[in-house]
């Protein structure tokens, strides 16, 4: 198949609308539901960052894409009780495989920026994976392949519409892209930086120089993250996932603030009291979600005022006082950090250091680096240089 016509662009205005190949075939098979415009801009995307997290690792990865940036990255790595409880996985009675936990990591970073997502696996999904897919708020999955149970657990998903797209794994595009912006073609070279290149952490300018293997695995899936994740974008990332991700800011410290809050939400859902918070039975996940991150936030009166708590709660919770979410806070360390350019201030450091970042990654070069450095060094955060702009439109 050369090209598939769809049936409208980015708005239902922007008619025609068509995927196609210049030379050669379309790598795609779509095997359910009719993926739009904007579904293949992010089931593309997301599927070049799990393969790239794939190939950096050697772990299943997942993505869990919105609105052409990622919302969750993760690989598979094992999910403790805790993480099973706050990802709401707890209750499923299969075997949770790599890549099942993968995409629980990815959909369960942020929740509220993963409902309605476009998910991407590295590997074959498989009936653990699909299950979890199967409940969530999703417009679709893209995956090199699927098991026979797996896609018919997914073919009966949103009353048979959902969008399943295989993709060939082996799949690698021109050197050179190009796309059009007001009747102008732009041309450039693929950004094919390998971000696990261990030359890239050898510019370490800060005292603490120690990056431990965990931190180095971080940085590199925070990386390659952010090399899809629309500019500017800072990703924080812990035991293997994304925790938070800002994309798209034009400021760079607005880009770590947004990011290290979303951070905060993620190790917060880990707090006793939210853990054991009394919902009334047979709410629904998105409402759940919805309520949880009220709770968390200043806004918690929103969903604790009588007459209203009632919808959410068999008892009242008692509020999550803003010295309990400070002093839960403090306990989170360990935090990488990527940034897919230079921190121009150490404005940015301070805050990073509020969400437990201990090891970074950026490009340099900014006039105030010194500044920088300095802020690192007052926290005893290791840092590198990579000298690798990731800029992503």
């Amino acid at each position: 198949m050369k090209e598939l016509a769809l049936k409208y662009g980015c708005n239902p205005n922007q008619k025609p609308s068509r995927i196609f190949m210049e030379e050669g075939e379309l790598p795609i098979e779509v095997l359910n539901g009719r993926p739009g415009y904007i579904n293949f801009l992010d089931a593309f995307n997301s599927w070049q960052l799990v393969k790239e997290l794939k190939a950096a690792t050697g772990m299943a990865s997942a993505a869990s894409f919105k609105h052409v940036s990622p919302a969750g990255a993760a690989v598979g790595l094992p999910l403790s009780d805790t993480l099973k409880k706050i990802y709401f996985v707890d209750d499923i009675c299969e075997e949770l495989s790599p890549i099942a936990c993968a995409y629980a990591r990815a959909r369960g970073a942020d929740r509220m920026s993963s409902y309605g997502d476009f998910v991407a696996l590295s590997d074959t999904c498989d009936k653990a994976t699909a299950l979890l897919l199967k409940r969530e708020v999703s417009d679709g999955v893209i995956a090199p392949d699927y098991t026979p149970e797996a896609l018919e657990i997914l073919r009966e998903k949103r009353k048979g519409t959902y969008n399943v797209i295989k993709i060939d794994p082996d799949y690698t595009p021109a050197p050179v892209e190009r796309k059009q912006v007001f009747g102008i073609t732009f041309e450039q070279g693929r950004n094919e930086v390998r971000l696990d290149d261990p030359k890239l952490f050898e510019n370490v300018p800060t005292r603490n120089k120690e990056f431990t293997p965990e931190a180095m695995r971080d940085l590199i899936i925070s990386l390659i993250t952010l090399k899809y994740t629309q500019s500017n974008s800072v990703c924080y990332v812990k035991d293997g996932q994304a925790i938070g991700i800002g994309a798209g800011q034009q400021s760079r410290i607005h880009c770590t603030r947004l990011a290290g809050n979303k951070a905060d939400i993620w190790w917060l859902r880990q707090h006793p009291k939210v853990m054991a918070l009394p919902f009334v039975d047979n709410i629904r996940r998105a409402d759940r979600d919805n309520t949880i991150d009220v709770y968390i936030s200043d806004d918690h009166d929103d969903v604790l005022r009588d007459g209203t708590w009632q919808l959410f709660f068999k008892q009242k919770p008692e509020v999550l006082t803003r010295e309990e979410k400070a002093e839960w806070i403090a306990r989170n360390t360990g935090v990488a950090l990527g940034s897919d350019a230079f921190f121009p201030f150490g404005d940015n450091i301070e805050r990073a250091h509020k969400s437990g970042v201990q090891y970074i990654a950026q490009a340099g070069g900014s006039v105030r680096d010194d500044n920088v450095i300095e802020t690192c060094d007052k926290y005893g955060i290791a840092m590198a240089f990579t000298g690798v702009r990731l800029f992503h439109h």
